[in-house]
């Protein structure tokens, strides 16, 4: 038996320490997760708040059998696409933002990967981010998405030439 389900029975037995230690564990990995689906911090931070709250309105549906992240990371992004459907605000990256001062040259990465980032289709971002931005194995990540584990594989195989060409441009 994993930690994690360990501390989900203890969950289910009430005692409020093992929500407190499942949260500060895992809070740190999906905010992140979260920051890259939504417009802005605020809105990241209420998504993982939010992802949360679900987990434990939700916790009789999880089985223990040591898929804990896949089922928390299935529950972010569920809670992540909710949440922009009810705003419909998004903020763009400025195409050419080049600033010749020390300490700009970080930004501008992020914004040329951020560009690059965009030439994929929803499914290949999401897939990209679980493997690469969350570190998830691909067999998590099948049961993140519904994807076949094959499926997954040559999908961010793909996904990662595509990025490879666009930043080489």
């Amino acid at each position: 038996m994993t930690r994690e389900d360990e501390l989900i029975k203890s969950m289910r037995q009430g005692k409020r320490e093992a929500l407190d230690e499942l949260i500060e564990w895992y809070y740190p990995a999906v905010l992140r997760y979260c920051l890259w689906h939504m417009p802005d911090r605020e809105s990241a931070q209420d998504a993982a708040q939010e992802t949360f709250l679900k987990m434990v309105r939700h916790l009789n549906r999880y089985e223990p059998k040591g898929q804990f992240r896949a089922f928390l990371y299935k529950i972010a992004a569920n809670t992540c696409i909710d949440m922009k459907r009810a705003e419909v605000r998004t903020e763009e990256i400025p195409e050419e933002c080049s600033c010749a001062e020390a300490g700009y040259k970080a930004a501008e990465d992020r914004q040329q990967l951020g560009r690059a980032f965009r030439c994929l289709d929803r499914a290949e971002r999401e897939l990209v981010l679980l493997k690469y931005g969350q570190e998830l194995s691909l067999r998590e990540i099948a049961a993140v998405t519904n994807i076949p584990l094959r499926t997954v594989q040559s999908r961010l195989r793909r996904a990662a030439g595509k990025l490879r060409r666009e930043l080489e441009k």
